[in-house]
């Protein structure tokens, strides 16, 4: 198995390969509802989405480095004992990856067109539909998918470097 400070790797990856999972579908999905109408007080209209990201849960560099540490084994008598110091605060937890926490919005945004001969039109012959701009959508897809990539990328990267050192 391995060690945490290697897992790690993989998990802010992961979490950033959902990150950007997240982006694309919730693009698509606002593409693919861009011209939809729901009548007038109807609670079915389709809302915009968007996803939020915010950075990892405020560790600083300290507490990951004495979580990384509090995992180190002395596998020799003539090794150095592990840092005792006050880094170590590993308490048997798991070490999460520091990768960025997501969740989906719906906002409450439409755009009004006069078409009074539309089904769904209101007394003045306005149709609302969600207020979608597809350049945006489409700007968005774009970029989470090579962010997507790059975390791709990172993964193999991480992979070799461990397939390399266990050549050495």
């Amino acid at each position: 198995m391995l060690p945490d400070r290697i897992s790690s790797t993989f998990q802010t990856a992961s979490q950033g390969l959902a990150v950007q999972r997240e982006r694309l579908a919730v693009a698509s999905r606002n593409i693919a509802n861009a011209q939809t109408t729901a009548p007038q007080g109807s609670n079915n209209v389709y809302r915009p989405q968007s996803v939020r990201t915010q950075g990892p849960v405020q560790q600083n560099f300290t507490q990951v480095l004495g979580e990384t540490l509090g995992v180190v084994k002395k596998t020799n008598s003539r090794h150095i004992e592990p840092y005792q110091g006050p880094l170590n605060n590993f308490n048997g937890q798991k070490m999460q990856g520091l990768g960025p926490q997501f969740n989906v919005e719906e906002k409450e945004s439409f755009r009004f067109e006069f078409d009074p001969d539309h089904p769904d039109a209101d007394e003045n012959g306005m149709v609302r539909y969600p207020d979608i701009d597809l350049i945006r959508e489409m700007a968005t897809m774009v970029s989470a998918n090579r962010l997507y990539e790059a975390n791709l990328s990172s993964i193999e990267a991480e992979k070799e470097i461990i397939k390399r050192s266990m050549e050495i």
